[in-house]
C-alpha cells in the first residue's frame, strides 16, 4: 500500500494544490502591504454632444443667442415654424404646415366641391356672353331701317 504509485500521485496533486494556494496568499498580503494608487480616470469632453430632441424658441432672437455645434433645429411653442442654425451661426426659417391624411369620403367630398366651382364659373362665363351679345345689339341701330312717322289726323 506503500509502495503503491496511485496514492503516490494523489499525494503529489495535493501538495501542488496546497503550494498553488499558499502562492495566492502570500500575493494577496504583499498587494495589502503596497500602498493602494488611487485609479486615475480623465475624461475630455472638448465639444458638447449634440442633444436629440425638440428645443423650443419663442422669436429668431433667442435662437441667435444660442451658441451650436451642429445643425440644430428649433421649433416654436405652436410648431407653426421652425428655425435651424448651424455651427457658423446662419439661421433658416420655415413654415410648417400640417398634412391632414384624407380618406376616400373626403376625396369624393373634395372633387365634387371642384366640379360645382367650375359649374359656377362656366355659368358666369355664358351670362358674360349673353349680356355681352345683347348690349352689342341693342347698341347698334340698323342704317338702313326707317322709322315710321304717325301721323295724327282726326
Amino acid at each position: 500500500m506503500y509502495n503503491n504509485p496511485y496514492t503516490n500521485y494523489n499525494q503529489q496533486l495535493e501538495r501542488e494544490k496546497l503550494d498553488g494556494q499558499i502562492a495566492k496568499l502570500q500575493q494577496m498580503r504583499d498587494q495589502l502591504n503596497q500602498p493602494l494608487q488611487p485609479s486615475i480616470n480623465q475624461t475630455f469632453q472638448l465639444a458638447s454632444s449634440p442633444t436629440m430632441g425638440i428645443k423650443y424658441a419663442n422669436s429668431i432672437e433667442d435662437v441667435n443667442k444660442e451658441v451650436v455645434y451642429v445643425d440644430t433645429p428649433y421649433f416654436s411653442h405652436d410648431l407653426s415654424v421652425v428655425w435651424i442654425k448651424n455651427a457658423k451661426g446662419n439661421v433658416k426659417a420655415f413654415e410648417l404646415t400640417e398634412i391632414v391624411p384624407k380618406d376616400e369620403k373626403d376625396m369624393i367630398i373634395e372633387n365634387l366641391q371642384m366640379q360645382i366651382n367650375e359649374m359656377r364659373e362656366e355659368i358666369k362665363n355664358a351670362k358674360s356672353i349673353s349680356t355681352n351679345v345683347n348690349e352689342a345689339n341693342s347698341s347698334e341701330e340698323p342704317t338702313n331701317v326707317s322709322v315710321p312717322r304717325t301721323s295724327k289726323k282726326k
